[in-house]
């Protein structure tokens, strides 16, 4: 039997191939509102009444079902060339059991995803969560922050919930998940909410760089805010130029992606990109086996987009217009690329 006689050049040239693989690995890190992932049971605490088998909305096992694979399919695409997405944030979630259906799809089961979530104080039974892939991503510490509003003492909203683990033996990364106030009731009245959570996200991100200045730290959400907004420019101090970035700044590569036109959900023919992605200085580094931001993203195939009538081109939804469409969500998912 012939055998191939193994030279110190083919040695060196394997080793190359070993290191140079090990060096471009890849992980995706997104976030997506969902748009009303609930189950179709009746929670004795929160108001969900609109998604139930007898509501308006007739929120049927058929169509609970449907939703999930939907999702699953959606986000099973998601950086799928690179491994998948390895923490994704999401929105608009009612509890665990729906994000345990989810991660139990087919689509998803090949990247056997773990839940990380906490039931908020929401009115609507709402939440922020994380699913992330368990063989990369080591689970250390969860820990919910709840916004509170000094001379509104019954407003309740969605907690901000930090998510801390190690991806891939080699980064430490601090990730916090937000959906912040929406425009209800309009920008001047509503505006002070965005402005209190985003002060919210970055006394989270402040306490984290306090201890330790070069920490990794993404923020990703529903900001219900374009990256141009006072809330992200001034309340998180989020900075849209990368050569702006000082060591305990943040970095947000979805500002130039709004200044070129591009949006995560669209509102009266208008597009927004309230869905985005920020990260600490630390990110931005490049560092032997360290990871390092490459890239931001909005995930807008075909198939999330609606495809035909006065709301072509728009996300796909579960509703439209009060009627049940049959498709994902109201918004596009967004993602970044980190390399190392």
């Amino acid at each position: 039997m012939f055998r191939k006689k193994i030279t110190p050049f083919l040695i060196i040239f394997l080793l190359f191939a070993l290191f140079c693989s090990q060096a471009q690995k890849t992980a995706i890190i997104g976030f997506y509102n969902v748009e009303n992932l609930y189950d179709t049971e009746k929670d004795p605490i929160t108001n969900d009444n609109e998604f139930l088998p007898n509501s308006t909305y007739q929120w049927t096992t058929e169509r609970y079902n449907q939703k999930l694979k939907n999702l699953a399919y959606a986000i099973s695409e998601i950086g799928k060339e690179q491994g998948g997405v390895v923490v994704l944030g999401m929105s608009e979630i009612e509890n665990a059991r729906v994000l345990n259906d989810l991660v139990a799809q087919d689509a998803l089961k090949p990247l056997h995803y773990k839940v990380a979530h906490h039931d908020g104080p929401d009115l609507r039974g709402v939440d922020v969560a994380f699913i992330y892939q368990g063989e990369r991503f080591e689970f250390i510490s969860q820990k919910p922050h709840t916004l509170t509003i000094p001379d509104n003492p019954t407003f309740k909203t969605r907690d901000q919930l930090l998510l801390v683990g190690v991806l891939d033996k080699t980064d430490t990364l601090y990730l916090i998940v937000n959906h912040w106030p929406s425009k209800r009731g309009g920008e001047a009245r509503s505006a002070p909410l965005r402005m209190a959570a985003a002060q919210l996200t970055r006394s989270i991100a402040d306490s984290l760089l306090k201890i330790n200045a070069n920490a990794k730290i993404v923020i990703m959400g529903d900001l219900n805010d374009n990256p141009n907004a006072k809330s992200i420019m001034n309340g998180l101090n989020a900075k849209g130029k990368m050569n702006d970035v000082q060591q305990y700044d943040l970095f947000n590569p979805m500002w130039k992606m709004y200044r070129d036109g591009i949006g995560s959900y669209a509102y009266q023919d208008s597009w927004d990109l309230i869905d985005q992605i920020i990260m600490s200085y630390a990110l931005l580094q490049s560092k032997p086996n360290k990871y390092k931001f490459i890239s931001a993203h909005v995930f807008n195939p075909n198939f999330l987009k609606t495809k035909t009538g006065s709301f072509q081109g728009y996300p796909f939804r579960t509703y439209a217009g009060g009627s049940y469409a049959g498709g994902y969500s109201d918004h596009f998912p967004v993602y970044v690329v980190l390399q190392k």
